[in-house]
C-alpha cells in the first residue's frame, strides 16, 4: 500500500503545486500589478473598507403606473364596445368607473376582467372597481424586487466596482456593498436614477397652453422637457425602452450624440410608426422628462436610432450606460448610508493574523508534543492546507470578510482532527504487535470512515449557512467548507504521502508516536 505509484504521488504533488502558485500573490504587496488571472482574494467590505448603502424600493409608484395603464387600457375598451361611462380615475390602488346600465355594467366586468391577470373586479355602491389581488400584488412586489436587484448590480458592474454585495432585506429594501469605494456619491446618483424611456408622438392638435386650461384630449398629457418647456404628447407609446438592446455615444458633426438599437419587435413598431407620421414630432421620454424631440423626417426601418440634445461626453456617456442596463422598475431612495475606513479593515485584517498565528503555534505545539515526529509532518500538511485554501479562495474568486477569517483559524483547529484520529489508530495497531508497516497502513485504511463521516457532517451544516445565510454567514460558510475539502486532501494524501516516503528511506522498525 505504501509503495504509491508515480502517477499518483504527481497528480498529489501537483494539486500542492498549483495550489501554492495561486496563493502566492495573496503575499506580494499590492502596488505590484499582477495579471487579471493571478490575482489575490478580494477583501471584503469589513476588511477593505468602502461603503454600505440601503436603498427603499417605491412600491407606490409602480402600483400607481400600472393603475395609470389599466385605467388607459378601461377608458379604450369603453370606447371600442361603446359603452357609457362616468367619473372613471384611477385612485391609490384601484381604478374606479360608474356605469348606469346594468347590462352593459356586468359586459363590462367581464371585458375588464381580461385586461391582465390578477385583477379583482367588482360593484361597490354602484361603481365598478378595479385592483390587484393580494396574490398578485405580493408577484408584483417580488418581481420587482427580483428586477431592481439585476439591475442596481448592472449599473454597480458598469463602474467597475469588484466584488459588489448586492442583496435584499425584507421585502422592499436593498443592501448595497461597495468594497473600496470611499465617495458612493456617484453610485447614489446613479442608482437614483430610474432610466425609464419611452417614444411618443407628439399631440399637434393642442399646445400647452391650451392644455393648461383643460383643453387636453384624454388621450394626451402634459409632460415637462428639459430645456423648461412643455410637450403635449399622446399617453399611448410608440415603443418602449424595454425593446431596447444596446445604446453607445457616437458623434454627429462634432457633438456626443447617443446611438440605440431596438430588438426586432420594437424596431418593427418603431419602423411603422415613423413611416407612417412622416412631419410630425416624436417625443424621447426619459424618467418623465423630454429629453429630445426631433421631427420624423423619413421612415426609419432598420431597428435603430440616435438621441440627439445638449449632451456633454460625461452626460451622453452616463444616458448610454443607463439605457444598456435597463430600466428600473421602480424609483429607490437612500434610507441609510455608511461609510467604513480602511483602518478599520486593517485593523480587523490584524486581528485575525494574530489570532490565526497563536491559533496555528498552538496546534503545532500540541501535535509536536503529543506524536514527535509525525506531529512535524502533520504541521507540514497544515501549512500545505493554508495555501491550497488561499490558492483555491483565489482561483474562484471568493472574498475574504471578517467571519471568513473565523472560518479559516476554526478550519486550523480541524485540519488537524483527521490525524488525530490517524496517528491513534497507529497506536493501537502498535500495541497489537503489528509491523511498522502495517499499523501505519492500517491507520490511515480504518480511520478512514470515520473522517469522512465527520467531515460530510461539518459539510453539510457549512450547505446549509450558505443556502438559507446571507452576506457575512455566507462567507463563513464559503471559507469553511473550502477549508474541510483541502484539510481532508492534506490530512489524508499529503500526510500519506509523506509518512510513505519516511518509511521507504529510513525503514524504522518502530513508528515514533
Amino acid at each position: 500500500m505504501y509503495k504509491l505509484s508515480k502517477e499518483r504521488v504527481l497528480i498529489i504533488l501537483a494539486i500542492c503545486v498549483v495550489g501554492i502558485f495561486f496563493a502566492i500573490p495573496n503575499f506580494i504587496p499590492q502596488s505590484v500589478k499582477l495579471p487579471s488571472w493571478w490575482q489575490p482574494v478580494s477583501l471584503g467590505l469589513d476588511l477593505q473598507g468602502g461603503s454600505n448603502l440601503l436603498l427603499q424600493i417605491d412600491f407606490d409608484s409602480v402600483l400607481k403606473e400600472r393603475m395609470a395603464n389599466i385605467e388607459d387600457s378601461v377608458r379604450q375598451t369603453l370606447r371600442d364596445h361603446r359603452i357609457r361611462y362616468q367619473n372613471l380615475s384611477a385612485q391609490g390602488d384601484c381604478v374606479k368607473v360608474k356605469i348606469d346600465n346594468l347590462n352593459a355594467r356586468n359586459q363590462a366586468m367581464g371585458y375588464f376582467r381580461k385586461l391582465e391577470d390578477g385583477l379583482d373586479v367588482k360593484v361597490v355602491d354602484d361603481v365598478i372597481e378595479i385592483r390587484y389581488t393580494d396574490a398578485a400584488l405580493m408577484q408584483l412586489k417580488s418581481r420587482v424586487m427580483e428586477q431592481s436587484i439585476e439591475i442596481v448590480r448592472r449599473r454597480i458592474d458598469e463602474l467597475g466596482t469588484k466584488e459588489p454585495v448586492i442583496q435584499s432585506q425584507g421585502g422592499d429594501r436593498i443592501v448595497v456593498q461597495l468594497p473600496g469605494v470611499q465617495n458612493p456619491e456617484e453610485v447614489k446618483q446613479l442608482l437614483g436614477k430610474t432610466a425609464k424611456m419611452s417614444f411618443h408622438l407628439v399631440d399637434n392638435r393642442t399646445n400647452a397652453s391650451d392644455a393648461r386650461r383643460g383643453k387636453l384630449s384624454s388621450s394626451s398629457r402634459v409632460v415637462p422637457g428639459v430645456d423648461g418647456g412643455e410637450y403635449v404628447i399622446a399617453r399611448k407609446t410608440v415603443v418602449g425602452g424595454e425593446s431596447l438592446t444596446d445604446a453607445q455615444v457616437s458623434f454627429q458633426e462634432g457633438a456626443p450624440v447617443v446611438s440605440f438599437k431596438f430588438d426586432t419587435m420594437g424596431g418593427r413598431k418603431f419602423g411603422e410608426a415613423t413611416k407612417n407620421n412622416i412631419g410630425r414630432q416624436l417625443a424621447i421620454v426619459l424618467d418623465n422628462e423630454v429629453i429630445s424631440a426631433p421631427t420624423i423626417q423619413s421612415a426609419i426601418m432598420g431597428g435603430s436610432g440616435v438621441i440627439t440634445g445638449n449632451f456633454t461626453s460625461e452626460s451622453a456617456n452616463e444616458l448610454a450606460m443607463l439605457l444598456r442596463s435597463g430600466a428600473l422598475p421602480a424609483p429607490l431612495e437612500v434610507l441609510e448610508e455608511r461609510t467604513v475606513g480602511a483602518g478599520l479593515g486593517a485593523d480587523s485584517i490584524r486581528a485575525g493574523i494574530v489570532a490565526s498565528v497563536i491559533g496555528l503555534i498552538a496546534v503545532v505545539a500540541f501535535m509536536i508534543a503529543a506524536y514527535g515526529l509525525f506531529g512535524v509532518f502533520t504541521t507540514i500538511a497544515v501549512f500545505t492546507n493554508l495555501f491550497l485554501m488561499l490558492g483555491a479562495m483565489s482561483i474562484i474568486g471568493t472574498t475574504l470578510t471578517l467571519p471568513g477569517i473565523a472560518g479559516i483559524i476554526l478550519t486550523i483547529g480541524m485540519a488537524v482532527d483527521a490525524n488525530v484520529l490517524i496517528f491513534e489508530r497507529m497506536r493501537e495497531e502498535v500495541k497489537k504487535g503489528r509491523s511498522t508497516k502495517d499499523a501505519a497502513d492500517a491507520g490511515f485504511t480504518e480511520a478512514w470512515s470515520t473522517i469522512l463521516d465527520s467531515n460530510l457532517t461539518t459539510l453539510v451544516a457549512g450547505a446549509v449557512l450558505f443556502w438559507f445565510g446571507t452576506g457575512p454567514v455566507r462567507g463563513f460558510a464559503v471559507t469553511l467548507t473550502i477549508g474541510i475539502l483541502t484539510s481532508m486532501f492534506t490530512s489524508v494524501t499529503v500526510t500519506r504521502l509523506i509518512i510513505a516516503a519516511w518509511i521507504a528511506r529510513y525503514k524504522p522498525t518502530k513508528l515514533p508516536i
